[in-house]
């Protein structure tokens, strides 16, 4: 009796629970840190190998899983393709990921090997995807702006751009070069369209290096700008510089590239294997134009100056060029660092003693990447030997100057060659103040003549040196800024260190040559004993002194009324008043310039330049100039 009761106690017991699994719960809550939810969202096949939840969500819709899209691919794009259970935009970019990752997976199951054409041929076809999500579906990108899964997709088509665009480069030399279009991996390759310039003209790079690869040391910025197409930096083939020209154009340029599918609807985008790049200079361009719609170009505007300077190897040149020793400059050049545009206002920038284009590492960076700045702005940096007497570097820099003005703009009416700026920092700055300076003639009583000097002998000794004691302003400049300049010298000079450096300093051949000639043309005046007193030719650490002639008497030339000119000067020790503060090498009172539009001391070193409040008063200045040159044209 009670083993039967107790089996139909049993027997209820199962059946409530079965009647009862219904009201079990069967979704749970539970909570996530705030940065692993963002970094889950985020989280695609480019940043973790693993497909992004939105495409997961999108084969779970069509009852696909992820292992068996990984197992039977083709089959698994095909449901996606085909499945009326998504929209286009949401068919689209699982298809361009789906794409994407299985490019990559081929990539890093091959490292070190060429791209074959299987993998080529799944980067083309997630950028065809991207590419039809971004502008062929109802939406436009401006109505998706606010959606990660709009940025998601750009990067996807940004990454297959850049490893289409890589393995086309290792195809152009098997082509002619006239070639129209190429097949590889069965798509057709029409020419790129370009609007990118290269030095020397050249229509090939020797190197192409996608910046988003590129990591660097001693920058503090990275400038970029967000948006469509992959970044690059283009090196251009290595060419015997002309030694007879002044001006050098920058051998790294930075370049976006974009590619284009035929079709002018979604279907026939879809249905295209054929293909256009599109190679843009984003210094000229800041947007593009694709299917009718306009769109930001991506940049990166660090990428190609931080490898040129990476590469340069200026550090030992600088030095073996103050030493005067091989393998060091013997006369300046002008270094562009971007493609001439006669358009843009220009910058010239002069570093100091023993210094190279490295002195204005953050400077001319900060400069490129700022919008405003970057529209309006050229850079050119003087590179030029810091062993020879600053009259000399005076000379040789104007001659330099000049002529690469001349040369690209002859007749001299480009923006590019009006309200220039000139920034100089250290002996740099003495130059640049020089340069926008008028000698007159004060400066011939630097010269020892003798009283019974013919009246030919002195037009000769005139001739000879007036390119170096006689100049005026350069008429192109109408702004100037000096940065812990030594327009009165440095009594640093003198000291012991300062002295064993310049002793150790050997100047140019050619410069010993010509004022031996021209001692001698002095002592060859009809005298017998030939006593005309050498000519004394000092080196760069001797004009820097605060006892040198030369120094003082330039000190107190008049800086052209049209110019206006700024002082940044450093404090890095201070016993009292600022006018006895010095910034380690230069004393105040002699970076200090009267009339100056505006002074800022900073608490730094020498190398005041480089902080970060003398940048910052760099970009007000040059912003102020802007205005002024838009007032001018008024």
């Amino acid at each position: 009796m009670m083993t039967g009761t107790c089996a139909r106690v049993a027997r209820c017991i199962a059946i409530i629970g079965l009647l009862g699994l219904n009201a079990c719960a069967m979704v749970g809550v539970s909570r996530v840190k705030t940065n692993d939810y963002a970094n889950q969202r985020r989280a695609d096949v480019i940043g973790t190998n693993r497909l992004s939840d939105r495409t997961v969500q999108s084969l779970n819709v069509v009852a696909l899983a992820v292992d068996s899209c990984q197992r039977e691919f083709t089959a698994c794009t095909d449901t996606v393709a085909r499945s009326t259970g998504l929209t286009d935009e949401q068919r689209l970019s699982a298809l361009a990921e789906l794409w994407l990752g299985l490019a990559l997976k081929a990539e890093r199951s091959r490292p070190g090997a060429a791209m074959d054409d299987p993998t080529l041929d799944a980067y083309l076809q997630s950028a065809r995807y991207a590419y039809a999500y971004l502008f062929y579906t109802v939406r436009t990108p401006a109505e998706r702006a606010f959606e990660l899964r709009q940025v998601q997709v750009t990067g996807f088509y940004n990454l297959a751009v850049q490893r289409v665009m890589s393995r086309l480069f290792l195809e152009l030399p098997r082509l002619d070069p006239h070639w129209t279009q190429a097949t590889l991996a069965g798509w057709t390759v029409l020419r790129p369209q370009s609007d990118v310039r290269l030095a020397g003209n050249a229509r090939v790079p020797a190197e192409l290096i996608p910046a988003a690869n590129l990591r660097f040391n001693g920058l503090r910025n990275v400038y970029r700008r967000d948006g469509f197409g992959s970044d690059f930096v283009a090196v251009a083939p290595e060419e015997k510089a002309d030694t007879e020209v002044p001006w050098r154009e920058p051998d790294y340029v930075s370049m976006t590239g974009a590619l284009v599918f035929d079709g002018g609807t979604l279907d026939e985008v879809l249905a295209t294997r054929q293909v256009r790049l599109l190679v843009r200079s984003p210094y000229r361009d800041d947007t593009i134009t694709i299917g009718g719609r306009v769109v930001p170009l991506g940049a990166n505007f660090t990428a190609a100056y931080g490898v040129w300077l990476a590469r340069s190897g200026f550090a030992s040149q600088s030095i073996r060029s103050l030493l005067g020793r091989e393998g060091g400059i013997r006369t300046p050049r002008v270094l562009l660092m971007q493609p001439y545009d006669p358009d843009r206002l220009t910058v010239v920038m002069l570093h100091g003693l023993a210094g190279s284009p490295e002195a204005w590492i953050n400077v001319a960076n900060d400069v490129m990447g700022d919008e405003e700045l970057r529209r309006n702005y050229q850079v050119w940096e003087v590179y030029y030997p810091t062993n020879l007497p600053v009259a000399v570097n005076l000379a040789n820099i104007r001659k330099a100057l000049d002529a690469t003005l001349k040369h690209y703009d002859p007749s001299g009416q480009a923006r590019a060659s009006q309200n220039m700026v000139l920034i100089g920092h250290s002996m740099g700055g003495v130059i640049a103040r020089l340069l926008v300076s008028s000698s007159g003639d004060r400066l011939w009583s630097l010269i020892p003549l003798r009283a019974n000097l013919s009246a030919a002998k002195r037009a000769r000794f005139r001739e000879r040196l007036s390119r170096y004691l006689q100049f005026t302003p350069m008429p192109q400049v109408n702004r100037a800024v000096f940065l812990a300049s030594p327009h009165r010298g440095t009594p640093y000079a003198q000291h012991r260190l300062a002295r064993w450096i310049g002793n150790l300093i050997r100047l140019p051949v050619s410069v010993l040559k010509e004022m031996a000639s021209i001692t001698e043309l002095i002592k060859s005046d009809g005298d017998e004993g030939g006593n005309a007193p050498l000519l004394r030719i000092p080196n760069s650490i001797d004009n820097l002194s605060d006892a040198d002639p030369f120094i003082a008497a330039a000190a107190n030339l008049p800086i052209s009324p049209r110019v206006h000119y700024h002082t940044i000067v450093g404090v890095y020790k201070s016993k009292g008043p600022l006018q006895d503060s010095n910034d380690g090498v230069v004393p105040y009172r002699s970076a200090h310039l009267d009339g100056a539009d505006s002074e800022l001391a900073i608490p730094s070193w020498h190398s005041v330049q480089e902080t970060p409040a003398a940048i910052l008063e760099l970009r007000r200045i040059l912003r102020l100039q802007i205005s002024a040159a838009k007032g001018d044209q008024g």
